[in-house]
């Protein structure tokens, strides 16, 4: 079910009529519908779980049982909304993944799978349903994981690489540096090269390996640079989005050593690390040079436009994205219009 029916499903836009009959979709269920029409290559998953609801995931993936009911249901959503496949955001907050976890992570993704295929046959035209899951970049969570056993049923594995210091940590640092900096180690205590490098040896295959990328920045107070100590206090925000940054009064600057950047303001002692477009562009060659998938943003609201844009610096550089056609035949969802193909609506 939705935790928000209002917003996903029954608000009315301006467009929406109030008097069509049967039982149909609104909200951004519709709206999201509408957009998969207009741009047949957006595909638009659901995704499962996240820091909040991560742990009901753990017995929802214990038994048989439990996750046949967890792979019907999910799927039965999509195939009503009208999405394009699954996400499950599986996170662990402490301790690690048991070995149970990471067992039933392997059998709840072969669960997902044949649920989806099932569905994709029965009513789809058998479309290839994604299944992907939110990637950890933590060693101390991925190397509990069954990695090689969950590539055989996920298509891709999103790449968290972000997070790594924040108001958590003990000293100043880079929250997504693609490499560790051996001069500065108090500043890149994880590193996205060796979550890659990790995953390549645990036998995941590089082109389903997608590079997440902050549209956000991690700040530090009371700091005299990079890898220093700091000191943040309980009433101011940590977290900027990127189209608020560089906060006035702050220089940016790129450590090479790393290939990351932030910015510093040296009156207020403000240390802010988050992704430019020329770190964008280093992780693209990257990205190239290792053969991986491709990329993505968490998350486009924080994106600026033109020029300054991480989204079209990664799209430019990369020069292409999956141009495989959305679906949009959904003869047995519970929604009238998506049923229907909502043929007489333009987005």
């Amino acid at each position: 079910m939705s935790s928000d029916p209002h917003a996903d499903l029954e608000r009315h836009y301006p467009t929406d009529s109030w008097e069509e009959d049967g039982m149909n979709a609104y909200g951004c269920v519709k709206q999201l519908y509408l957009l998969k029409k207009a741009n047949r290559h957006l595909k638009v998953l659901l995704s499962i779980g996240g820091w909040e609801y991560s742990p009901t995931l753990s017995k929802a993936a214990s038994t048989n049982t439990t996750r046949a009911a967890f792979a019907s249901s999910a799927v039965n959503l999509i195939t009503d909304w009208g999405f394009d496949g699954i996400d499950i955001d599986w996170e662990w907050h402490d301790p690690p993944p048991t070995q149970t976890d990471a067992t039933n992570f392997v059998l709840l993704l072969q669960a997902v799978r044949a649920a989806l295929d099932k569905a994709s046959t029965r009513s789809c035209s058998n479309y290839r349903f994604l299944l992907t899951v939110a990637a950890p970049a933590g060693p101390t969570i991925y190397n509990a994981l069954d990695l090689n056993g969950m590539a055989e049923y996920t298509d891709f594995f999103n790449l968290k690489a972000y997070d790594y210091t924040g108001s958590f940590s003990s000293f100043s640092g880079h929250q997504a540096n693609l490499y560790a900096n051996p001069n500065n180690s108090d500043s890149t205590p994880f590193s996205t090269d060796n979550a890659i490098t990790d995953y390549l040896q645990r036998g995941v295959p590089a082109r389903k390996i997608v590079l997440g990328m902050p549209a956000y920045g991690r700040s530090f107070r009371n700091t005299s640079g990079i890898g220093q100590v700091f000191m943040n206090t309980n009433n101011m925000t940590d977290v900027y989005k990127y189209n608020a940054l560089p906060k006035y009064g702050a220089t940016e600057n790129i450590d090479l050593a790393c290939r990351a950047s932030y910015s510093f303001d040296f009156v207020s002692g403000e240390l802010v690390s988050y992704d430019t477009v020329p770190t964008v562009q280093m992780k693209t060659t990257y990205i190239q040079r290792k053969k991986l998938a491709g990329s993505m943003l968490w998350e486009a609201s924080g994106d600026r436009n033109g020029s300054h844009s991480l989204i079209a610096a990664s799209y430019a550089a990369l020069g292409k994205i999956d141009m495989t056609l959305n679906l949009l035949s959904y003869p047995l969802s519970r929604y009238s219009n998506i049923a229907a193909g909502m043929p007489e609506e333009q987005n």
